[in-house]
């Protein structure tokens, strides 16, 4: 049935205000009335008119006013077999009131802070420059220890020169200290589960819970009443980390919404933009009780065209997709090109899974498997992730950096980034048994991220009888690997002064308690946190670690033969790979308790890490010859002739 139904792709849908007055359209083919309610104020008081919408082309209804009427709330109402629908802001509204339930008229322009027409993010030749650091904003700026002022909020990340009770630098100085390159912000559009209108009772929630996708979440802004604040507040926040070198990446959902028959989406098209069982009921590959259908054209264009408005109205430099592999393919293809048009330094990653079975045939699906299929559409890999720390389902599992053996071939497809390579044997691949990617820029590389244990709760409980230091060790090889591999690093924020989250694996509405992080973690693990920033120093100074080719890769990384030692990888980049300066960079990882031997040919070599520690620019100098790697540590040493 939905096939026959006439799609629109105009780019007035919602409302246009210009000279001649007030324009809205709505796309709702198969209502059979239509109207426009108008109000004062963006809650508690009454519509002061109704418009009646008259059918239009193409399933779409249109009204006008010859006033602008900017300062006015609105909501659409549509008459659907006989019965008047709830109302809605429709699925297009750009400016929210209070909770989002009435769309406001405002006047963009108003928006845009001083200097924001030459606004924007860092160049980027390939998504592999990119060191992404995933947040919250909650998370980054609530602990009374941040010395924030404007905590949980867009503006926390405004703010420059804050400091801990300690004196360590917080906030977005932090974020330069640290030397990422891009911020990956949990969803930030209008989502369901915060009441914006008691803000003071502090509820928490990650925000995979969407309710308006093309406006600003209110409970970040210092007055989600105001439809402009909320709006001001974000595009403040991109040019602060703009002007300060850091690219914003935005976590998406278009995969499901917060509610099914109440949604914005059924009550403009009952029906339309979801998928359904042959029962009727919702089918639900999201786990969050429904799934949206991409692959009808409404909806198609819909999540196209949403993406391009954040790119082009916000300035957004990255797109992360929230379980991806509910898109379809040539969605995600259109998303990846069309953005490229808008920025060519922008970039598209996502999940390459989905969280149950769908109608949508698998070889349509935005998999991880399928990810050739989309060239600049990347993907996470849980092969490195799982391989490094344990599996993520069972938290007293070890991996390869906690000593576990048996992890070694899948550690090598995450060095390699799933590209096809001659020395690794994906047979013996934990997850993967091909290579999935056509280019090493299609993987994100992490061990961990929001989801499943932190990092430091992970070790925490998979090495429940070690210090905090042995953990630590563990923490940096993971890292180390990470960071040298080939593809994109990713980490989650405060995993460099070793955040915890007091083991809560699904904090999506856990505290500030369990969710803040606690800054004052930076001045006790001020070495972890330079091996951070020393570890991510090195990947930006040295394109070895940053090849584009699956044949580059293929050509220049050599592995050692290590006769099978478990818990044991070396190997080499070799030829001034991707025209460094470096000619060769041995790299030698010993998840293991014990100390390992090793053997490095003699020469003149920069010490780059070893047992524990990192300089970028060099440790020392060694001859080579037979060597020993401390237990769980990486030995990385570079020959420049």
């Amino acid at each position: 049935m939905y096939s026959t139904f006439e799609t629109y792709d105009g780019n007035d849908l919602e409302l246009v205000v210009d000279s001649k007055g007030t324009h809205f359209t709505l796309w709702s083919p198969e209502a059979q009335e239509a109207h426009v309610l108008l109000y004062p104020t963006d809650r508690n008081s009454t519509a002061t008119a109704t418009l009646a919408m008259k059918r239009s082309e193409r399933g779409t209804w249109r009204v006008s006013v010859p006033e602008q009427l900017y300062g006015k709330f609105y909501t659409f109402q549509i008459k659907y077999k006989g019965k008047w629908l709830d109302e809605t802001p429709g699925v297009w509204a750009k400016a929210v009131g209070t909770n989002g339930h009435r769309a406001a008229i405002i006047n963009f322009a108003d928006t845009n802070p001083e200097g924001w027409a030459n606004d924007r993010g860092p160049a980027l030749k390939n998504i592999n420059d990119a060191v992404i650091y995933e947040m919250h904003h909650r998370d980054f700026s609530m602990h009374p220890s941040s010395g924030i002022v404007n905590k949980g909020k867009f503006l926390a990340l405004t703010e420059e020169g804050t400091r801990s009770l300690l004196g360590d630098k917080t906030g977005i100085d932090h974020l330069k200290e640290l030397g990422i390159t891009h911020i990956h912000i949990l969803p930030s559009y209008d989502y369901n589960s915060v009441d914006e209108s008691q803000l003071p009772s502090n509820q928490y929630n990650w925000g995979y819970d969407p309710y308006n996708y093309n406006a600003p979440e209110g409970s970040y802004s210092t007055n989600p009443a105001e439809p402009e604040t909320r709006v001001r507040e974000m595009k403040e926040m991109v040019k602060a980390l703009h002007d300060n070198g850091i690219g914003v990446i935005m976590d998406v959902v278009y995969n499901h919404t917060a509610q099914n028959d109440d949604s914005n989406f059924s009550l403009t098209a009952p029906g339309y933009y979801y998928r359904h069982r042959d029962d009727g009921s919702y089918s639900d590959a999201s786990g969050c009780g429904n799934e949206t259908a991409s692959e009808r054209q409404q909806m198609r264009d819909f999540i196209i065209n949403s993406v391009k408005y954040w790119a082009d109205e916000y300035h957004i430099d990255g797109f992360r997709f929230d379980l991806m592999a509910i898109h379809d393919i040539e969605t995600m293809n259109e998303v990846a090109a069309e953005l490229k048009k808008i920025n060519p330094d922008i970039f598209v990653y996502g999940e390459g899974w989905t969280a149950g079975d769908s109608p949508l045939p698998v070889e349509k699906r935005a998999l991880k498997d399928n990810v050739y299929k989309m060239p600049q559409v990347a993907v996470f890999s849980d092969d490195l992730r799982d391989a490094v720390k344990g599996h993520y389902t069972n938290a007293a599992d070890r991996g390869f950096a906690t000593g576990k053996p048996g992890n070694e071939e899948t550690v090598k497809i995450g060095i390699v980034a799933a590209t096809d390579h001659p020395q690794v044997d994906y047979s013996k691949g934990n997850n993967s048994k091909k290579p999935y990617a056509l280019s090493p820029t299609q993987v994100i590389n992490y061990v961990s991220c929001h989801d499943d244990l932190t990092l430091t709760d992970k070790l925490i409980k998979s090495l429940p009888d070690e210090s905090t230091a042995d953990r630590q060790r563990a923490a940096k090889l993971a890292q180390t690997i990470v960071f040298t591999s080939q593809g994109t690093p990713f980490m989650f924020a405060g995993e460099e002064i070793f955040r915890d989250k007091k083991g809560v694996h699904n904090s999506y509405k856990s505290p500030d308690s369990i969710n803040a992080i606690d800054w004052s973690k930076k001045h006790e693990n001020a070495d972890l946190f330079n091996y951070y920033r020393e570890l991510i120093k090195l990947r930006k100074s040295h394109p070895a670690f940053r090849m584009t080719t699956a044949k580059d890769v293929a050509k220049h990384i050599v592995f050692d033969n290590t006769n099978n030692e478990p818990n044991l990888i070396s190997y080499s980049i070799k030829d001034n790979a991707n025209g460094d300066t470096w000619k060769e960079i041995k790299l030698i990882f010993n998840g293991s308790d014990d100390s390992k031997e090793v053997k490095v040919p003699k020469g003149n070599w920069i010490v780059v890490a070893q047992d524990g520690q990192l300089n970028a620019e060099g440790l020392g100098m060694s001859k080579g010859g037979k060597l020993k790697v401390a237990p769980r540590s990486a030995l990385i040493l570079a020959k420049e002739k």
